[in-house]
């Protein structure tokens, strides 16, 4: 009967998966019942449980995960030659049980509807339609470094330090309720990892812990990148799986706090996004772009490149290349190259909307 049960819960996990890829083809029942239903108690839940604490859950989480599988696998390294078929036994159970916990917590939100439907924004866009919104964006970006800095050459230096940013970004949600009821950002759970410089080395600016709901940050990166970055993190949080999506999302959260620091950090964000897609699009078109742009605003996008390029590594494209197959595998179809999409949003969003 022990041996049924071990092998009803490792196999269980094929079901999981034919169950999966049944579910991907109906993204309106899983926005319904589960993004806007199941998740948004298990989302607040999760925050209202480990949010208050200062320190990171997730992160100990792993630690003591990771320290587990290593001990269990030295413990049972004679097994794995003698009693191959117990041992792979006890490994998938393992899988299929972090498998179900994985989309049960979060990872259903891979397959609810693209954002473009939620939001009623279209999905493609014109150059002219892009050139006109990168124009816009050229514009706010300019006035509220100089509001900043009073001189254009100078960089963007934030006033605050990470806590205070971290404490703030729900003010950015506050304010985008209103006009997406959905984003409603309530209890918050947004702390630095204490894997940053991990995380550095393998490019990623911060990640969501799916079994604890916890926003985590990479506590090493610029700090004017920390509106953003953060916002984007708490997309996740609310149930926006998608890359792009959280990209898009996080921008408008710091484009709405009534705090112009947050506000330069989302625009120019949106701005650099668009530049890239003018780039691809004509090359001589963005270098004409280009010299619209505040010197200082350019400073603080080097300022991001150059601490990038301090911390490349011969690893850090294979854990981008892993990540970017596991959003292939989870119904991102883009993975991590997912720009246009991204600017479609931005382009959409701001003709739909023109006094931001």
């Amino acid at each position: 009967m022990q041996n049924f049960g071990r092998l009803f819960i490792a196999f269980s996990i094929l079901p999981q998966i034919a169950f999966i890829k049944l579910i991907a083809k109906f993204p309106e029942f899983v926005e319904r019942w589960y993004s806007h239903g199941l998740y948004v108690w298990i989302s607040k839940a999760m925050r209202f449980a480990f949010g208050w604490l200062p320190f990171s859950i997730g992160d100990i989480f792993y630690t003591l995960v990771g320290i587990y599988i290593l001990r269990w696998l030295y413990t049972n390294r004679k097994r794995m030659f003698k009693n191959f078929k117990s041992w792979a036994i006890d490994v998938l159970m393992a899988l299929s049980m972090g498998y179900l916990a994985f989309h049960i917590l979060w990872a259903f939100n891979y397959y609810r509807l693209p954002l473009h439907q939620s939001l009623g924004l279209e999905k493609d866009y014109t150059t002219e339609a892009l050139l006109v919104t990168a124009e816009r964006l050229t514009e706010k970006v300019n006035s509220l470094h100089t509001s900043i800095t009073r001189n254009d050459t100078l960089e963007v230096v934030m006033p605050y330090d990470q806590k205070e940013l971290l404490q703030a970004v729900p003010k950015g949600y506050e304010v985008l309720s209103k006009e997406y009821p959905h984003l409603e950002y309530t209890p918050k759970s947004i702390k630095c990892s204490i894997y940053s410089l991990p995380l550095t080395y393998m490019g990623f600016s911060g990640y969501l812990n799916p079994f604890t709901n916890e926003a985590q940050i990479d506590g090493m990166i610029p700090i004017w990148k920390y509106p953003t970055t953060a916002s984007h993190e708490v997309a996740h949080q609310l149930g926006y799986a998608a890359e792009n999506e959280a990209n898009f999302i996080g921008c408008m959260a710091a484009i709405h706090h009534p705090d112009r620091y947050f506000q330069y950090s989302g625009y120019a964000f949106a701005l650099r996004h668009c530049l890239l897609e003018i780039y691809r699009r004509n090359p001589e078109t963005y270098d004409a772009m280009l010299t619209k742009v505040n010197k200082g605003v350019l400073k603080n996008y080097q300022e991001s490149r150059d601490f990038w390029m301090r911390y490349q590594n011969p690893l850090e494209p294979v854990f981008k290349t892993t990540y970017d197959n596991f959003l292939k595998a989870n119904n991102q179809t883009d993975g991590m190259e997912s720009y246009s999409y991204v600017v479609a949003l931005l382009v959409n969003y701001f003709e739909a909307n023109p006094e931001h």
